[in-house]
C-alpha cells in the first residue's frame, strides 16, 4: 500500500471516530456551555479557565455522545435516518473500539471537570450516567434533559461555585426543550422509529394527542426564557431576542397542533434545534458580554 493510500484510509478511519461521537449534537452543547459561562461571569472570563472549562465539556460531550451510539447500536441499525451511522455500518468494527475510544473521552473530560472543581466533576458525572442509562425507553427524554443541562451546569458552577436563581432557570429551559425536541423528531419519523422497535411516548398515542403535549411544552419554555431575564440579570437585548423565539416556537406548535402531521412536525425539530436554542443562547452570550461591557 503507498503512502498516500494509507494517509487516505487513516484519514477515513479517523473521520468515523469523529463522527460516532456526534459532533453536530456536541458542538451545540459546547455553545450552550460557552455561552451560560459568559453569562456567569457577566463577560468573558480569565482565559485559562475559559479554555479549561471548554476542553471539559467538549471531550465530556464528545464522549457522551459517543457512548449513546455505542448503546443504541442495534436500533439505529434498524432505522432509516440513522442505518448509516458508523457502527451500523461497520465503518468500525468491532464496536467495542468505539467504546473505547469514547469511555477514554469520557474520563479525560471529567478529570478536567475535576480540576474545575468537585462540584463540575459532580455535574459531569451526573450528566454522563443519566446519558447512558434507560436508553430508548420511556424515561430517556428526561434522563437526557439532565445529561443536556450538565455542559451548562459545569460551565456555570467553573465561573461561580455556587447555586443560584439564574442557574436554576437555565437548567430549566434546557429541561423542557430537550422533550420537546426529541418528541417532535420522533413524531416526524414516526414509522421510521417504530420499525426501530421505539414504542413509548408519544409514538405509543395517537398524533393529535401527542401534539397537544407539544404544543403545552412550549408555554412553559417561553415562561422560563423570559424570567431568565430577571433571574440572569440580563438586559433588553436578550428580553425581545427571547419573546420573539417563543412567540415563533408557539406559532409553530400551533401549526403542528392543527395539522398533525410529519412536515409540520419536522419543522419544530428543525426550528428547536439551532434557530431556537442555539439563537437564545446566544443572545444571552451577546447581551452579557457586549452590554454588559458597555
Amino acid at each position: 500500500m503507498s503512502i498516500g493510500a494509507a494517509t487516505k484510509r487513516t484519514l477515513a478511519t479517523s473521520w468515523q471516530y469523529i463522527r460516532v461521537t456526534k459532533p453536530r449534537e456536541s458542538s451545540l452543547l459546547v455553545f450552550i456551555g460557552f455561552c451560560a459561562m459568559v453569562v456567569a461571569a457577566n463577560g468573558l472570563p480569565a482565559t485559562d479557565r475559559l479554555l479549561l472549562t471548554l476542553a471539559a465539556i467538549t471531550l465530556g460531550s464528545l464522549g457522551v455522545n459517543g457512548l449513546t451510539n455505542y448503546l443504541d447500536r442495534n436500533i439505529d441499525a434498524r432505522m432509516r435516518r440513522t442505518n448509516c451511522r458508523p457502527l451500523p455500518t461497520k465503518a468500525i468494527d468491532p464496536p467495542e473500539k468505539a467504546l473505547i475510544f469514547c469511555l477514554a473521552l469520557t474520563a479525560i473530560g471529567l478529570a478536567l471537570a475535576w480540576l474545575l472543581n468537585p462540584w463540575c466533576f459532580v455535574a459531569g458525572s451526573v450528566g454522563t450516567v443519566a446519558a447512558v442509562v434507560m436508553r430508548k425507553t420511556v424515561m430517556c427524554p428526561f434522563l437526557g434533559s439532565i445529561s443536556g443541562c450538565a455542559p451548562v451546569v459545569i460551565a456555570w458552577l467553573a465561573i461561580t461555585p455556587r447555586f443560584g436563581y439564574g442557574l436554576l432557570v437555565l437548567c430549566l429551559l434546557v429541561c423542557i426543550w430537550i422533550p420537546l425536541h426529541v418528541w417532535s423528531v420522533m413524531l416526524a419519523n414516526r414509522d421510521d422509529y417504530m420499525q426501530g422497535g421505539v414504542r413509548y411516548f408519544p409514538l405509543n398515542r395517537e398524533t393529535r394527542q401527542s401534539v397537544k403535549v407539544l404544543f403545552l411544552l412550549t408555554l412553559p419554555l417561553a415562561a422560563a426564557s423570559i424570567v431568565l431575564y430577571f433571574t440572569a440579570h440580563l438586559h433588553w437585548f436578550y428580553l425581545a431576542t427571547a419573546v420573539v423565539l417563543s412567540l415563533v416556537m408557539i406559532y409553530a406548535n400551533v401549526r403542528l397542533l392543527f395539522s398533525a402531521n410529519s412536515k409540520e412536525a419536522w419543522r419544530v425539530y428543525k426550528l428547536s434545534a439551532f434557530p431556537y436554542l442555539g439563537i437564545i443562547f446566544l443572545a444571552m452570550f451577546l447581551d452579557a458580554w457586549l452590554l454588559h461591557a458597555s
